[in-house]
């Protein structure tokens, strides 16, 4: 936004800031915390501190005063992210129509040197490759309508955290330790809950479906889930399953844990899905975007994994496998596991599925138009503070956005 539209939705910026900061420490610091949100949102091609400074004042010689507030908000403050990420939560869920689902996904920001806090050469889905990075783990709230970043916590190599003289330099807090990006995203979830937020269908990638311990998490926590998964994924296909324990013949009326395979055997969700044939899917719509309708061929089937199988473990629960199988494709090129309800159509499932593009779009306004990727800072609290505030910024647009769609309101960022 240029500064022009700023200042005509200035009242409902306001409004929207000093709602989600109202009692968070100095008047001088929610004033900074609004100057900063409303510096993300301004044109512009970065969105640093000093950058931001610059297009705040009108006088040159207020540049220097302006960055010094921001950058003691930023990089000094004590504010607490969690706490504002619950007010920003509450908000959007209140405020964004159609929210049906928790996304969760991770994003990576390419840097430079080796003093950044959490960088280190490591892979990034963003990137699409092993690169010099940070990654953060987030977690969004979506609907068809729109959809906003509700936390994000940057993901901690073990060489970070296992480094006492970079953990002090970077000011880690002692009690956060290296975590998989998979338990991130739990904890990240039981905080949503614990803020009142509805149980909504919980949609991830392959990065976190393949994971057997986060789908379990999702079960322990009464959250349904569509994650995305990898063909190799072993499962038991429909009308077939291990023989259970019997039991024992010592007399005492025990039953064995371990189940056997007998003469069935699983299979791959490749080698179940090539089994039915293309000729099984069903050509389906999820949506229509600015290029058309979005179809493709679908099947779905319900199925139990086979997690651990080769030593006995019992089958998974009953869930929905569905897959995608284009028609110029000579096998499927995606794969999803489903706990939704046995009733539930595949043109629903499908439609849950691909909602999770929602936070694809999510990255790219925050990166590209909020300036998300654009802290040059080297802390962890700064790093935070900049990503939750820019959060915030995010969620002012989301809100408009859905409230007044592009094709009425000339200013969307997009």
């Amino acid at each position: 936004m240029n500064r022009r539209q700023i200042d005509r939705l200035d009242r409902e910026l306001r409004e929207y800031v000093e709602s989600l900061t109202e009692g968070m420490g100095r008047k001088e610091r929610v004033r900074a915390m609004g100057w900063y949100v409303t510096g993300l949102l301004l044109d512009g091609e970065r969105k640093s501190i000093e950058p931001i400074a610059a297009r705040l004042v009108d006088d040159a010689g207020e540049i220097q005063a302006m960055r010094q507030r921001l950058q003691e908000c930023v990089t000094v403050s004590t504010w607490k992210d969690e706490e504002l990420y619950k007010r920003l939560a509450l908000k959007i869920a209140g405020e964004l129509p159609g929210i049906e689902a928790f996304v969760l996904d991770d994003t990576g920001y390419p840097k430079k040197g080796q003093h950044s806090v959490g960088v280190a050469r490591q892979y990034s889905g963003t990137l699409g490759r092993v690169d010099n990075c940070q990654v953060a783990v987030s977690l969004h709230l979506a609907g068809e309508d729109g959809s906003a970043c509700i936390g994000l916590r940057l993901y901690l190599p073990e060489e970070w955290a296992n480094d006492s003289a970079r953990r002090k330099k970077a000011g880690i807090p002692s009690d956060i330790q290296f975590e998989q990006k998979w338990k991130l995203a739990l904890e990240q979830l039981d905080c949503a809950l614990d803020w009142g937020l509805a149980r909504h269908v919980v949609l991830a990638d392959a990065g976190y479906g393949d994971s057997t311990e986060f789908r379990q998490g999702l079960r322990e926590r009464q959250l349904n889930y569509v994650v995305g998964v990898q063909s190799s994924l072993v499962v038991w296909a429909p009308g077939t399953g291990p023989i259970p324990p019997r039991p024992w013949t010592d007399g005492r009326n025990r039953i064995g844990t371990r189940y056997s395979t007998g003469d069935q055997k699983p299979v791959s969700l490749r080698e179940l899905a090539k089994s039915f044939g293309k000729s099984a899917c069903r050509r389906l719509t999820w949506r229509e975007g600015s290029k058309g309708k979005q179809r493709s061929r679908f099947n779905a089937i319900r199925i139990r994994t086979a997690h651990r199988h080769t030593v006995g473990r019992a089958p998974g629960s009953e869930e929905w496998l569905l897959y995608e199988w284009p028609e110029d494709e000579q096998e499927p090129t995606k794969y999803w596991l489903a706990t939704l309800s046995p009733e539930t159509s595949m043109k629903r499932l499908v439609y849950v599925a691909k909602l999770r593009w929602r936070i694809e779009r999510d990255y790219q306004d925050l990166k590209e138009e909020i300036g998300l990727d654009h802290f040059e800072g080297r802390s962890w609290r700064g790093f935070h503070h900049h990503a939750t505030l820019c959060a915030v910024a995010h969620g002012f647009l989301a809100i408009r956005r859905a409230l007044f769609p592009p094709e009425q309101n000339a200013l969307d960022a997009a």
